[in-house]
């Protein structure tokens, strides 16, 4: 993976193989406590189609993880980072959970590198009745136990029930990424999540935008997804039925589907 120092932090971005000139580009940013590795299945439906690039945010995969606090601020300048070092000027961009909110940051911060945004499983804010699980989650990793402390009731609201019964090598895998996700990259995430209130300013964003979500997520239910849709003119929603927090894992031909649609319905335009 390549690297590019942004704000004093090591990020690891991947370009995938094929890369041709002239190609648009699409940017994948992942979920809190996995790595650029949960984008598999979109990279092999898509890579024929566009130029790829995914990274690790701060405190994931490969990047470095430094001490905590961090801000949506910080993680939109690392994604801003990234985009520089790899010389991309514009780009289409899918972001889920995390990703989703650091894709709205970024929208606001530097809205001529974005030409569309595909929002998924996300919320542009969490209610102050929220603080206290975050609270409860941060504590829970700083314990003897790290990380394994959190996974399995991750696990279980990033999948349905009849999808870890179905598919155990997916979540088992996913799990790994949990477990593996340092304490420092969750704790400083988890508290940028935290004071994430972003929907007052998002109908400034101005290109096209997708929402898609999973019909039984618990963690970023429908109606954030709804309430996104309305703060943004114009913007498209997509449930996919059967599916949680994952949705691009546990229904990735639906989703996959999901974003094809959008990006066809954006030529000529979405091209560039």
């Amino acid at each position: 993976m390549n690297q590019v120092q942004s704000n004093g932090c090591r990020i690891a971005y991947r370009i995938e193989l094929g890369m041709a000139p002239g190609r648009p580009w699409l940017v994948f940013s992942h979920s809190l406590a996995a790595d650029h590795t949960m984008w598999d299945p979109q990279v092999a439906a898509f890579a024929g189609r566009f130029n790829i690039l995914r990274y690790d945010m701060r405190g994931h995969g490969a990047s470095e993880a430094p001490a905590p606090p961090y801000t949506l601020e910080q993680l939109a300048d690392d994604l801003r980072a990234v985009l520089d070092a790899a010389g991309i000027e514009h780009c289409h961009f899918v972001g889920l959970s995390l990703g989703g909110m650091v894709g709205q940051m970024a929208a606001l911060r530097y809205p001529r590198r974005f030409r569309s945004l595909v929002l998924a499983d996300t919320t542009s804010r969490y209610p102050a009745e929220m603080r206290p699980v975050w609270e409860e989650r941060i504590a829970a990793v700083r314990g003897p136990n790290g990380m394994a402390a959190v996974a399995p009731a991750t696990l279980e609201r990033w999948f349905t029930a009849a999808f870890r019964a179905r598919e155990p090598d997916t979540v088992a895998r996913i799990g790994a990424l949990i477990r593996a996700t340092p304490v420092n990259g969750y704790v400083g995430c988890a508290q940028a999540i935290m004071r994430l209130n972003l929907t007052a300013r998002l109908h400034a964003i101005a290109v096209p935008v997708l929402v898609i979500v999973g019909e039984e997520d618990p963690g970023t239910p429908p109606a954030m997804a709804e309430e996104i849709v309305r703060a943004i003119d114009g913007a498209r929603l997509v449930r996919i039925p059967q599916a949680a927090h994952l949705s691009n894992l546990e229904q990735p031909a639906r989703f996959n589907e999901a974003l094809a649609t959008f990006f066809a319905a954006l030529q000529p335009a979405g091209g560039a």
